[in-house]
């Protein structure tokens, strides 16, 4: 077994390449990560696919492509409006004709010189990865917007029961997502390996909203400790935004860490935190450097702060340097 906290390649090592690219998943292999995470959208034919979000203008040239010009629209995911073009709008066939680039180019524009160079990625083709990697590597496979998926007739956890059959184990698979009924799908088909909550610092999931409104739970809910409990009667494992690890005070100044990786514990749960990247742009004030926003700041220091909770694992877009973090520990 890897030490902890288990260094999870975010989007594959997207500090380095375009995210959810094979580059970005070789890269992180070839780094050390002990894990890579694939976000997961389905196409239109219920093929699994591998992007950061079901509207796809961010990460892919869709919107310079002609044939699919009239695609464009508007649809509501989650609650907000959200315009663009849709994977589900999507065959696989179509969606293989696209390629890809990186999302972030003002923050990381050395990874736009690989704009162009690789297609979209099927969940399949990340299985195939995994398994010529040579050593172990665990995939965190995120479930993305199950709601909405279900609601269309394309059921994400039947989807992905049928994808990862025959490969995955309970030694190399987590399954999370920011809607907990997906999570139950998932165990209730009988896919091997553990399912992680996410939780972020404000809202409420989106599958409880969509089935009790305003009286849906928050996320704040779950992270009290008596939400805590229940979580770990029903999951492995929770993970949160950094900014729920992190203590600041009035003027955002990090002082030190909260009690919520100590008390997810207590209730008997594993914890991962998500997201370090070195850049300014994404570090907490205190260990910014520069007035650049692309520069690289004091990760370090915010890296292994987060990593001396005992947590169990974290979420990184520089995998190497989280390794580098870890090994000071």
């Amino acid at each position: 077994m890897p030490p902890l906290p288990l260094v999870i390649a975010h989007r594959g090592a997207s500090g380095y390449r375009p995210e959810h690219t094979r580059a970005a998943y070789e890269l992180a292999i070839t780094q050390g990560a002990d894990a890579v995470e694939p976000d997961i959208v389905s196409t239109s034919d219920g093929v699994l696919v591998i992007r950061h979000e079901n509207e796809i203008s961010g990460t892919t040239d869709v919107s310079s492509r002609p044939q699919f010009a009239s695609r464009r629209t508007t649809r509501q995911i989650d609650g907000q409006d959200v315009t663009g073009w849709f994977t589900e709008d999507f065959t696989w066939a179509e969606l293989a004709t696209l390629r890809a680039r990186e999302r972030l180019a003002k923050t990381r524009p050395a990874n736009t010189r690989f704009d162009g160079q690789e297609g979209v990625l099927r969940l399949s083709d990340l299985v195939t990865i995994l398994t010529n990697a040579g050593r172990p590597v665990t995939m965190v496979a995120e479930i993305k917007h199950a709601a909405h998926f279900d609601a269309i007739g394309l059921p994400l956890d039947e989807l992905f029961a049928a994808a990862v059959s025959g490969w995955a184990r309970p030694d190399n698979l987590i399954v999370e997502s920011f809607e907990q009924s997906v999570l139950a799908r998932v165990q209730s088909r009988g896919v091997p390996g553990r399912v992680v909550f996410l939780a972020e610092s404000i809202g409420s999931p989106a599958d409880q909203v969509r089935e009790f409104g305003s009286k849906a739970r928050t996320f704040a809910d779950y992270l009290t400790d008596a939400g805590l409990a229940r979580l770990a009667s029903e999951v492995d494992g929770v993970s949160v935004d950094k900014s729920l690890i992190l203590k600041t005070d009035d003027r955002r100044a990090v002082t030190g860490t909260t009690d919520l990786v100590e008390r997810a514990r207590t209730a008997g749960l594993e914890t991962y935190a998500w997201t370090l990247r070195a850049e300014n742009r994404f570090l907490e004030k205190s260990f910014r450097r520069g007035i650049r926003a692309r520069d690289f700041g004091n990760w370090r220091r915010e890296f292994e702060l987060v990593m001396r909770t005992g947590i169990d694992g974290v979420f990184a877009d520089q995998p190497d340097l989280a390794l580098q973090a870890r090994a000071a520990l």
